[in-house]
């Protein structure tokens, strides 16, 4: 049985916030300061006036998936993910709507990243447990930014061993690690190597 990588896509493989910093600033006069806290917060009209949350979500929307193809890839993401390809199964979990999947396909396709991915709304927890049982429960990495991630799936699935990855230098400087990950990497040549050793282990997390 292969072991199973379920990987996130924004600020890990894809270089994200940069990219939606220059077009708030281009299209909408918006300042947003990579940082700050929730893209609420880090969001503010050039009058001073701040973004309601449900206007940033419409941001958002703005970006997905028209602005995509503005997202850089990440260094030595694409060769790392080859590399353990040849031993391990690779999905993409990646917090978009629905109707983004073939968008988000393509665009990493574009990358040379060609891999199963799934949409997802919500906690991580319960989708990573499914993946694992559909893939019979193979000794499993997942890698998010996010700290609420790593808890629900500290929670909901527990033997999977958690990286936590910001892969952007700008907001991994403002973001502590991850309490409920096992690692904190910020760079896939070091990741590479700390996933390819948990799947030599043949244990889980939870062990």
């Amino acid at each position: 049985m292969r072991p199973l990588l379920i990987c996130d896509c924004d600020e890990v493989l894809l270089h994200m916030v940069r990219h939606f910093r220059v077009w708030l600033d281009e299209t909408h006069n918006i300042d947003f300061t990579i940082g700050a806290g929730d893209f609420a917060a880090s969001m503010r009209r050039r009058d001073g006036e701040t973004i309601e949350r449900e206007a940033m979500w419409g941001f958002l929307d703005g970006f997905f998936p028209a602005e995509m193809a503005r997202q850089t890839l990440v260094p030595h993401a694409r060769e790392a993910l080859e590399n353990l390809s040849r031993q391990a199964e690779i999905v993409i979990l990646t917090n978009l709507q629905d109707h983004c999947r073939d968008h988000r396909v393509d665009q990493l396709a574009a990358h040379g990243i060609v891999h199963r991915v799934e949409c997802n709304q919500g906690g991580k927890g319960q989708p990573v447990a499914r993946l694992m049982a559909e893939h019979g429960n193979p000794v499993t990495v997942f890698v998010d930014d996010l700290p609420v991630h790593h808890d629900s799936v500290a929670r909901h699935a527990p033997a999977a061993h958690r990286l936590h990855m910001v892969s952007e230098p700008e907001l991994a400087l403002h973001t502590p690690p991850a309490p409920d990950a096992h690692a904190r990497i910020d760079d896939w040549r070091e990741a590479e190597r700390w996933i390819a050793a948990r799947f030599a282990t043949g244990l889980p997390a939870n062990a």
